[in-house]
């Protein structure tokens, strides 16, 4: 039986997929097969699309064309920049792939948490400048300390991109050393260990079911209770929370004066709580899963965030790390029913009240009303009714039995 050969490639450059160093040069050659007609003279470059210039050209034979490039930068795409020999129709010929970058850098700022105590996250950062303009691959790995073989973490990517999860098969009362390696076309780099038992960085979900209410008529006061995360409830330890609010009108966590919080769980008053300076903070230690908030502004609207922090797990002595904020939760505190008047030593207070309130009506007025033939009590009367509804459909608002 007859052999087909192949066909040959019209051409070949070379050399052929190089890795460079930014900055580095580089001379590239174009040789066409002797099967096809093609000169040197009718050759030309171009990378990624742009043709270079016949100036940076050497003829190096009746069928070869070499290229010469300067001062490289790093590949515009991870994949390699496009260097292509064309023929003079603009047929393709040939093509090469040209690495050029910069050696990993040592990962560093590695941190891990776990969940159930059964797992285990960690993220890192990649080295102080980070690009490498090459595809750089990052292996994070993992042992016990003092005995055991490397494992590979095999789930990346799960908490951002420089990050990894380990679901399961993890040792307590164990520390464990924990590094991360990187490397691509032109290196290698190894981070520095971290050595780190479970029970230290153990975090939870947000405290779930954050309801916040009145407090009876007190028009300073409200009463906030959530959930135990559901993710320990079957381990030893003990739990921290923080509570952080703002006014409706304010964008910012701040503080905006002294305020206290009296923990209410199981019938006492806890251990108290005050603020953490510079946001609106209440600390409360403790298993405690309510906390009354006092000394509020009569008729404002607040939100309030909970999150927890769980410690003392099997008597480990280290804290464990801060969940995420809980979704905002909303309630307005009861309008005082005090009238303004010159001789209240509190006067001054109500009126800025009375002003902002009259701010409010005039705005609405502006949009409900047609005219000043209309304004009167009854239109005040409307936009009263109007404003209960707005509170009523934005907050949750309830009272204490």
């Amino acid at each position: 039986p007859l052999s087909v050969s192949p066909a040959a490639d019209p051409a070949v450059i070379s050399p052929q997929d190089p890795t460079l160093l930014i900055g580095s040069s580089l001379v590239a050659t174009c040789t066409v097969s002797p099967d096809f007609p093609q000169k040197a003279e009718d050759l030309y470059w171009t990378l990624n699309g742009r043709r270079l210039p016949a100036a940076s050209y050497t003829a190096l034979g009746p069928s070869t064309l070499s290229v010469a490039l300067a001062r490289l930068n790093g590949s515009r795409q991870q994949s390699g920049d496009n260097l292509v020999c064309h023929s003079r129709d603009g047929g393709i010929l040939a093509g090469s792939c040209l690495y050029v970058g910069l050696p990993p850098e040592k990962p560093v700022n590695i941190t891990c948490w776990s969940k159930n105590m059964k797992d285990l996250t960690c993220k890192w950062a990649p080295g102080t400048e980070g690009e490498t303009f090459l595809h750089t691959n990052y292996t994070l790995k993992y042992k016990r300390r003092w005995y055991g073989q490397d494992n590979t973490c095999q789930e990346y990517h799960t908490a951002g991109t420089y990050s990894c999860h380990i679901p399961k098969d993890l040792a307590l009362f164990t520390p464990y050393e924990i590094w991360v390696e990187a490397s691509n076309r032109l290196g290698v780099a190894v981070s520095d260990v971290v050595m780190l038992d479970i029970l230290d960085v153990v975090t939870t979900d947000p405290p779930s079911d954050v309801h916040v209410s009145r407090v009876g008529d007190l028009e300073d006061q409200l009463s906030v209770r959530w959930s135990s995360p559901p993710a320990l409830k079957d381990f030893l330890f003990q739990a921290k929370y923080q509570i952080q609010y703002r006014v409706e009108d304010s964008s910012e966590w701040k503080v905006g004066g002294h305020r206290r919080c009296r923990g209410t769980a199981r019938g006492g008053r806890g251990s108290g709580c005050s603020h953490l300076p510079p946001l609106q903070v209440v600390d409360d230690v403790g298993n405690q899963t309510s906390c009354r908030l006092a000394g509020l502004r009569p008729g404002t609207v607040y939100f309030v965030q909970v999150r927890c922090n769980p410690f003392s797990i099997y008597g480990s002595k280290k804290a464990g790390i801060w969940s995420d904020w809980s979704n905002p939760t909303a309630a307005s505190t009861p309008r005082s029913e005090r009238v303004a008047g010159g001789c209240d030593p509190k006067g001054g207070e109500q009126n800025t009240t009375l002003r902002r309130e009259l701010k409010q009506f005039f705005g609405w007025v502006k949009k409900h009303a047609y005219g000043c033939s209309n304004l009167g009590i009854k239109l005040y009367d409307q936009w009263r009714v109007w404003l209960q509804k707005s509170h009523k459909t934005r907050n949750q608002v309830g009272k204490e039995p």
